[in-house]
């Protein structure tokens, strides 16, 4: 089937055939344009629209620090070498000059010290891809608490989430290979928790290491991970993300002229395009400005890996840090009950290592359940509309209020990674901030929880209160009877709009099935269905809007409510 159902006369086809541009980048373009078709593919990108708002722009971010990233990386492997073959140091760096250390340890110091412009490339790298972490978890952030990963984009957020997990891979993957002492310990802890594993623990580590840890094998294998496998993974995933984004249409804010059919911004070209490349070179000259003055990872300061010293304060990388704290929780007894067991086995037993083991559990059931969250909120909900217009995490108190217990869960276990730190800078004992910290890991989320609903909830009367009575202008009116009364100053259209257009959905009852029976997974549904929606503030509804005008004396402003009908948002009897 043709592309096109418009039809060309042999004419016009002798016409763009005959045609020849006068300039020298003219010709050059309709060369290409004429043998690769890039007419046809820019016309139809550079008419889509995307809307402009600021938190749009962390996915940017994370872009552009990856590219960044990525360009530092290809500099730095013309000289590391991921080789665990000893060598002894003849470098620049005198403290180290003669001493035993692995080819990896060698080139990454001749990167630091004897390549022109080395140290300021490795630095780049390296806050680059703290950058690019950092960027994407608060991107997702922001989808997650303004609801952007509901239909018709799950598979999205589940793309999203998989970038995530990846990025965590090639950052740490990246943060072993130097082979000094401080990567050295991190793989440690890689090796003990592989062990901990039953029965295949062991096998696992050694397939990993090349035998008994640390092995000979490991850094070549991380550095194949780490500027091929993973990269390439992240690629693909990113084309995979945009292109869903193109498909789907980017989301937007409520506001005047926005609804779930259309997008309210600026094509892509020339002015979203413009825009995105002169960001793009903010981004990297502020990371430039970070790697040139800011030092990370002075590595000769550790010195060539060894197995036997183990460093006192050593910490990994911020987004390591749940993994390491997690195990700091984890007491190895309770009173005097050992959570070390042996399991019988026919070779003569088999180590399980509970406190291993079990604060793998929470890390776990965090990346599974954003994995599957999409589901499980539409599932609680009953919601099988698609939204293309995004939450304020306001009006959708109950996310909001487990989205923040959750990240409470994660940032306690981020603590933990470094309570030995906590405790030496704050004069604090080690032993008070693990129990206290183990207390706040249950209780935490539940604390953050309640008042995070509070809170949201409080806002969304303060809207209403602002929607029709307006903002206290500071302006005291004394009437001719004696009797004073503030001014009030309405809010602007925008304002009002972002307001009042939302929904604050009543709790659903159970639903019988086909056979008209409600099944016990129905009842647990309904129960979880009026928890996330007992607790809600109505929208202001057009009669009290009007009410409020007339009492105000303002009946003559009815811009915002003639804007907000437009949408249907306010309307008579709906309620909204």
């Amino acid at each position: 089937m043709s592309a096109s159902k418009e039809k060309y006369t042999e004419a016009q086809y002798l016409e763009v055939d005959q045609y020849q541009p006068k300039t020298r980048t003219g010709r050059i373009a309709n060369y290409v344009d004429t043998r690769v078709g890039g007419t046809g593919m820019i016309r139809e990108f550079g008419r889509k629209v995307f809307p402009d708002h600021w938190t749009f722009m962390f996915g940017e971010v994370a872009l552009y620090s990856f590219i960044i990233t990525v360009l530092s990386g290809a500099f730095l492997t013309f000289w590391f070498d991921p080789s665990m073959a000893t060598t002894r140091y003849s470098g620049s760096y005198a403290p180290l000059q003669g001493l035993e250390m692995s080819m990896a340890y060698a080139t990454a110091l001749e990167l630091s010290f004897d390549v022109r412009g080395g140290l300021f490339m490795r630095q780049l790298h390296h806050w680059g891809a703290l950058l690019f972490i950092l960027a994407m978890s608060v991107h997702m952030l922001r989808v997650f608490f303004t609801g952007a990963f509901r239909k018709p984009r799950e598979l999205n957020w589940v793309v999203g989430c998989a970038l995530l997990i990846l990025g965590l891979g090639a950052g740490f993957t990246g943060y072993s290979l130097p082979d000094e002492v401080l990567s050295g310990n991190g793989l440690r802890i890689i090796d003990g928790m592989l062990k901990a594993i039953p029965v295949v623990g062991t096998y696992i580590s050694f397939f990993l290491f090349g035998g008994e840890f640390p092995g000979n094998e490991v850094i070549p294998r991380l550095y194949t991970l780490h500027i091929f496998i993973l990269p390439a993974l992240i690629l693909i995933l990113i084309a995979v993300h945009l292109f869903m984004v193109v498909t789907h249409k980017h989301t937007q804010y409520p506001g005047p002229g926005r609804t779930e059919r259309n997008v309210v911004g600026y094509p892509v070209g020339p002015v979203y395009a413009a825009k995105a490349g002169g960001f793009f070179f903010i981004v990297m000259g502020i990371l430039c400005l970070i790697a040139g003055t800011f030092q990370i990872n002075a590595l000769w300061n550790y010195g060539p890996y060894d197995p036997s010293p183990v460093q006192a304060g050593a910490q990994p990388d911020w987004y390591i840090g749940p993994f390491e704290g997690v195990l700091r929780l984890m007491p190895g007894y309770i009173g005097d009950f050992s959570l070390e067991w042996v399991i019988p086995t026919p070779w003569g037993g088999n180590s399980l290592a509970l406190p291993v083991l079990i604060p793998m559990i929470p890390v776990a059931l965090i990346f599974l359940g954003l994995f599957i969250w999409p589901w499980i909120e539409a599932w609680i909900t009953g919601d099988k509309k698609e939204h293309h217009l995004l939450d304020r995490p306001r009006n959708a108190p109950t996310r909001t209020a487990f989205g923040v217990a959750v990240m409470t869960n994660y940032l306690i276990m981020w603590g933990m990674g470094s309570n030995d730190l906590i405790a030496t800078h704050f004069g604090l004992s080690l032993n008070d901030i693990t129990y206290w910290s183990r207390v706040l890991f249950f209780l935490g989320p539940v604390i953050a929880y309640i008042l995070t609903k509070r809170i949201c909830l409080a806002l969304q009367r303060k809207d209403r209160e602002v929607a029709l009575h307006g903002h206290e202008a500071g302006v005291i009116e004394v009437s001719p009877e004696g009797g004073f009364s503030e001014k009030h100053k309405l809010p602007s259209e925008y304002e009002l709009w972002s307001l009042v257009s939302y929904e604050a959905a009543a709790p659903s009852g159970p639903r019988p099935n086909a056979k008209g029976k409600v099944t016990a997974m129905e009842k647990f549904r309904s129960r979880l269905n009026r928890m996330w929606f007992e607790d809600r503030v109505e929208p202001v509804s057009r009669e009290e809007y009007l009410e409020a005008l007339e009492h105000h004396g303002h009946g003559e402003h009815t811009e915002g409510l003639e804007a907000a009908q437009s949408r249907g948002e306010i309307g008579p009897g709906t309620g909204h």
